[in-house]
């Protein structure tokens, strides 16, 4: 039953994927050691995370609720650090996890964290520091790791019902890549495919665009959404050779989305709370902070 209750959350199932990910590149791809750099992505990650939920936590939440149901969120966003971010500098590893879990604290508009945290990350320790890069050569473009994170990938953005985003920034910067060196420039089709199948291009479609709380909430607007991050990722990869482009124009674009869930209303998304009501009953301890936040807005409702 424990088992059960765990995987009805889709962040166990991104935490698996992600391991594996991780792992596959150190002892399949054969990356270098950077053990300390992985673990200070994740120690920074969670002193962080209690010191935010001390000082800018729910009230209404016990404080060791709000760690515990925020751990999984700490621990996919160190994730997402380790598998794209690279720096031989400790404090701008600590710097890139603590502008992660802050941005959750401290960019907020009707519930929802505005940036994607291990975009934000990412985009501030490189353009701030000049010692952090993305490195999506470390992946490789083997069909191993492409039908592997597309597979997965696949997995969790429809648990989480959020596949229409992934499709519309992966069909549109593919279709835009292949009129560019196929249709245009008479390239093989070799090079396209090795163009789209990076495994940090396709890390980035299904598990950073997609993150189901800071994206559109109307699936139309997503839609679009997804489609114009996609053809300025392009332009910039293309003709800027901008390095990690669809990373920076994410971050870029996500301030927007507040006003967009402003003009185009439908239903926020919560990680688990149309599956309980008010009257449920059961144990507290056993919701998520989505759940227990939605009992404790219904109870001042009534």
């Amino acid at each position: 039953m424990f088992i059960i209750k765990l995987f009805k959350d889709a962040r166990y199932f991104q935490l698996i994927f992600q391991a594996a990910f991780l792992s596959y590149g150190i002892y399949f791809l054969h990356w270098s050691n950077e053990s300390w750099l992985y673990a200070t992505y994740f120690i920074t990650g969670l002193v962080v995370l209690f010191i935010a939920e001390f000082f800018l936590g729910k009230k209404d939440i016990p404080f060791l609720k709000s760690v515990k149901t925020g751990i999984p969120s700490v621990l996919i966003t160190s994730f997402g650090l380790c598998l794209l971010l690279k720096t031989n500098i400790g404090w701008v590893a600590v710097l890139a996890a603590a502008v992660s879990i802050l941005s959750k604290y401290l960019f907020r508009i009707n519930g929802k964290h505005i940036f994607n945290p291990s975009a934000l990350g990412i985009v501030v320790a490189v353009l701030l520091t000049g010692n952090a890069w993305i490195s999506p050569g470390q992946w490789g473009s083997g069909t191993v790791i492409m039908f592997a994170v597309l597979s997965f990938g696949f997995i969790v953005t429809t648990r989480v019902q959020k596949l229409d985003v992934s499709i519309a920034f992966s069909g549109t910067f593919a279709g835009l890549l292949f009129l560019r060196q196929v249709i245009f420039l008479g390239w093989p089709m070799d090079h396209f495919i090795q163009s789209v199948s990076t495994g940090s291009l396709l890390l980035f479609s299904f598990f950073m665009i997609t993150d189901p709380k800071t994206i559109p909430n109307h699936q139309v607007v997503r839609i679009f959404w997804g489609a114009a991050i996609a053809v300025v990722a392009f332009y910039l990869t293309a003709f800027k050779f901008m390095n990690g482009a669809p990373i920076f124009v994410l971050v870029l674009a996500q301030p927007l989305v507040p006003v967009l869930d402003k003009f185009f209303k439908a239903e926020k998304f919560e990680w688990a709370a149309p599956s309980i009501s008010p009257r449920s009953g059961g144990n507290p301890v056993d919701f998520s902070e989505d759940q227990f936040v939605y009992l404790i807005q219904q109870k001042n409702k009534s």
